[in-house]
């Protein structure tokens, strides 16, 4: 069968706002390290993983013997009413990584669910109706992930359980930061915070904060250091809560820290995971202040979170990535690759911005001619990346961005290809955008 014919199967009983890439879609068949086969045999080296989830590439032995042992115990499934070997093993290594006090951990199999999960745990604590969240973030797909969600493209319905307000932090385009400094730019936010509980919420409604250390569907936008930490301050003094989504930023993703968080200096009241941990297994959670999760109200379980399956790839992964200290990895790839675009960007009229910590790093963009966010352009590049054989991401909050995040076992040899791949489309797309 044709990959046009699939399509057209696709398209038959997938609902339409589930999009696909490429003018022409491909079906992924095989893949080793950091590189797939398509159902054509055409292969790619993959700089988007999956949206970032198979954090160690492909056909890894040591995840995939991990799982094939659980498989062949005959246990795929049992539930969280059973006692699970591997996910008390894991728990313990997350909560320990977290730098929470006396934390505990709640598995889920979506980074959606878990940010569901932090959020019922923090309004509960808080006795709250209320929400501070990020401008330009993405927090899932679910009612309550939607809700805190502040990128509208990707804001499915608007209605909400509870009361959402969003702060500054990722927006420094804008002509009223974009002069600023950063240490200006933190106070105006702070300000901003400060004059909001002061005047426009009460802040005893308020429970929590959820925040991405980089806003990952917000084409890996970022505040500046600090800025959460600052914002901290300001909620410590009423006792609202901080929640750090890093379910794009986590497990050194960002090279410099373990967490997204860690750019801060402070540590959270809970963070949620997901994405990489399972290394293509469906596997996500809250690690919490025990207090936090254990005042959740009511009975709870978990059919299929922290399975045996799930956690067994999880143990793995996470074991390999410490093993082989691939935080530093990234941060060693992802310098060689951002350098080298920001070096080319600066000769390039459709590059707007370049940006990325570690193995996370994304280009905007813009109209030649007016410098406007270009979707257009975006995906011109997305198709030209694709024909040289690099597969790439694109979101952002104006559609404009590219977004990368390869594997966190890249090789640099891997990296100067992939930059090499990247670059020659950019110009070969800004030569077509000049030329008209």
């Amino acid at each position: 069968m044709s990959e046009s014919e699939l399509l057209a199967r696709h398209r038959a009983v997938i609902p339409n706002w589930v999009g696909v890439y490429y003018d022409e879609p491909i079906e992924i068949v095989s893949g080793k390290g950091c590189r797939v086969t398509d159902a054509q045999g055409r292969g790619y080296l993959d700089f988007f993983a999956g949206i970032l989830t198979n954090m160690l590439g492909y056909d890894v032995p040591e995840v995939r013997d991990a799982v094939e042992r659980q498989l062949a115990s005959g246990v795929v499934h049992t539930s969280t009413l059973y006692l699970i070997r591997g996910q008390v093993e894991l728990a313990e290594k997350i909560a320990r990584l977290s730098g929470i006090e006396n934390a505990k951990v709640f598995f889920t199999n979506s980074g959606t669910e878990a940010n569901e999960t932090a959020l019922l745990a923090a309004l509960t604590a808080r006795h709250a109706s209320q929400v501070l969240a990020m401008r330009g973030s993405y927090h899932g797909r679910s009612f309550g992930a939607v809700s805190v969600t502040g990128n509208a493209a990707w804001k499915m319905s608007g209605l909400s359980p509870f009361g959402t307000h969003y702060l500054h932090g990722a927006d420094r385009h804008l002509a009223a930061y974009a002069g600023l400094s950063d240490a200006d730019y933190i106070k105006a936010c702070v300000d901003d915070l400060r004059a909001l509980l002061s005047g426009g919420i009460h802040p005893a409604d308020v429970g929590c904060l959820i925040a991405e250390p980089v806003q990952g569907v917000g084409g890996f936008t970022m505040p500046p250091d600090g800025l959460l930490a600052a914002y901290k301050e300001v909620l410590d003094e009423h006792g609202i809560l901080l929640i750090s989504d890093e379910v794009q930023t986590g497990w050194g993703r960002t090279g410099e820290h373990f967490w997204g968080i860690g750019a801060h200096g402070i540590t959270p009241d809970a963070m949620t995971f997901a994405k990489g941990l399972g290394n293509g297994f469906a596997i996500g959670g809250v690690v919490a202040r025990g207090d936090l999760l254990d005042g959740i109200r009511g009975n709870g379980i978990s059919t299929f979170g922290g399975n045996p399956v799930a956690t067994a790839a999880g143990n793995a992964t996470l074991d390999y990535l410490l093993s082989h200290d691939l935080q530093h990895n990234a941060a060693v790839t992802g310098n060689l690759i951002i350098s080298g675009l920001r070096e080319t960007g600066n000769s390039l009229t459709v590059v707007g911005d370049v940006r990325g910590k570690g193995l996370m790093f994304a280009v905007d963009l813009v109209d030649p001619g007016t410098r406007k966010p270009s979707p257009a352009l975006a995906g011109r590049v997305l198709e030209a990346a694709r024909e040289r054989g690099l597969l790439i991401g694109k979101g952002g909050l104006y559609g404009n961005t590219l977004r990368m995040a390869p594997p966190l076992t890249l090789s640099e040899a891997e990296a100067k290809e992939g930059l090499q791949l990247l670059c020659d489309a950019l110009t070969a797309v800004n030569e077509e955008a000049t030329a008209k």
